[in-house]
């Protein structure tokens, strides 16, 4: 397997692959092309045999110095349960202390209770919410009307 930056042309190979990598859930809209063309020096590809089999959109937060934001990560449905999300975050946490940032933030929805067990068992924390579903803390309208998000905050080392 290999670890490379995104290109601005990755957009079309990886956009068609998302709903079907969610199960069906309509996804690809939460990840324009804008991503991979203006954060793709923070923006990692994994592949293996030239096949793409996960990715990792980030970057620096333009508002908070000392901040990073994971926006979306996916793997390949076959190639889970191998390490490669975690190759992912690590190359990517590896960028943020190169830039001298410690802290990396994410957002996932409170139905997505895979991403929660993994943000968690990357040792990201939960940020406390105004409410809560399912035991965890949620930031209610976070990403507008009923569209409350889980929240996490890692500091690096």
């Amino acid at each position: 397997m290999e670890i490379r930056l995104v290109k601005s042309s990755d957009y079309n190979n990886i956009s068609p692959l998302i709903n079907d990598w969610w199960g069906g859930r309509q996804m690809s809209d939460m990840l324009p092309k804008l991503f991979f063309v203006h954060f793709n020096n923070t923006s990692f590809i994994a592949e293996k045999d030239s096949e793409i089999i996960g990715f990792l959109i980030g970057f620096l937060s333009q508002s908070y110095a000392n901040e990073a934001y994971i926006h979306f990560v996916g793997v390949h449905p076959d190639f889970r349960k191998y390490g490669i999300g975690k190759q992912l975050y690590k190359e990517f946490f590896h960028v943020v202390q190169k830039h001298d940032r410690n802290i990396v933030r994410a957002v996932t929805s409170p139905v997505n209770k895979v991403s929660i067990a993994y943000h968690k068992k990357m040792g990201f924390e939960i940020e406390e919410g105004d409410s809560e579903v399912g035991g965890v803390p949620v930031h209610t309208s976070y990403d507008g009307s009923d569209q409350g998000r889980v929240l996490f905050k890692k500091y690096l080392g």
